[in-house]
């Protein structure tokens, strides 16, 4: 298949190209700096010449969207807002346009999209969507319009030849540098890989491998439609989360970190703390009705898988 991927140069880009190529398919990355054989030229905010490589594809993959490793300040909260609605709206303007439009768009989204809670899992069906919760800093509420703004943008693009699919992606583990696993665990090897502010809070997380397997999944099949949760079956407090990595590091302790600390250190590393402090319960319910099955469905097991590539790297 020929598949397009606008804003695939970070992490989660580089884990599908990596395996999409592999998988003998042609990949096309859409970016702002073009550096290697692949990639194309846009500015993730009007049409272009790259309009043409969507015309003809089989599918794409649009991941476009500023980075939410920031401070959540008002003006990165802005261009977070701008970076994936307007992305996401020149996409669907260039597949309505295309003589031959793919047959599949799989839209980025996020699981923060959910509430943050404890007692239930947030399934597609019955999950609570997020922004109204008591005894949470207020804008927290923030990330979850912008989620929302994302998937609505997709929603009412008219692509009428295109099934669209929103991926409300948890954590997408790999081994590659700079990624979530690479800075978690190096924390744990420091030994400061404990529970943050008592660690009740929920983790969802999904293995790279299962990532491209869900997305090749939805990819190939032409009946599943709409919002699809890219999460490991059993999401798990951070608690738990953390005694997972530290053991597939042969660390036996790490130090506590009390909500004060995370607030320093969120800081330092000019990031947020609700990345850490949100409880994310989110569970695949559509991925696991439609009959996927999880290679890494608990963390222990997808934890030690990693951290032996890692090191292997």
């Amino acid at each position: 298949m020929k598949i397009v991927i606008p804003g695939g140069t970070g992490q989660v880009g580089s884990v599908l190209k990596r395996a999409l190529t592999a998988a003998g398919h042609e990949v096309v990355v859409l970016t702002r700096r073009p550096v290697r054989p692949g990639e194309v030229h846009w500015d993730g905010r009007t049409s272009g010449p790259w309009a043409e490589t969507i015309d003809g594809s089989d599918v794409v993959i649009n991941l476009a969207g500023r980075s939410v490793s920031c401070r959540y300040t008002p003006a990165n909260l802005q261009a977070m807002m701008e970076s994936r609605v307007l992305s996401t709206r020149v996409v669907g303007e260039a597949i309505n346009a295309a003589a031959h439009p793919p047959r599949v768009w799989l839209q980025m989204s996020t699981a923060t999209i959910y509430a943050h809670r404890f007692d239930a899992p947030n399934d597609e069906a019955t999950g609570v969507m997020g922004g109204a919760e008591s005894g949470v800093p207020r804008y927290w509420s923030s990330s979850v319009d912008i989620a929302k703004a994302w998937e609505r943008e997709q929603e009412q693009a008219g692509t009428p030849r295109t099934r669209k699919v929103a991926l409300r992606a948890a954590m997408v583990m790999s081994p590659d540098r700079g990624g979530v696993f690479d800075v978690l665990s190096w924390l744990a090897r420091l030994g400061l890989g404990g529970p943050v502010a008592g660690g009740a809070q929920y983790v969802s997380w999904i293995h790279d491998h299962d990532f491209v397997r869900a997305v090749e999944f939805l990819s190939e099949r032409d009946d599943v439609a709409g919002p699809v949760n890219l999460a490991a079956p059993e999401p798990l407090p951070h608690r738990a989360f953390m005694r997972g990595l530290r053991a597939a590091w042969r660390v036996p302790v790490g130090l506590p970190a009390m909500r004060w600390m995370t607030e320093v250190g969120a800081f330092a590393l000019r990031s947020d703390t609700e990345l850490l402090l949100k409880s994310r319960r989110v569970v695949p319910g559509r991925l696991l009705e439609e009959g996927f099955t999880f290679a890494y469905p608990r963390w222990p097991e997808a934890a030690h898988e990693l951290a032996r590539r890692r090191r292997g790297a």
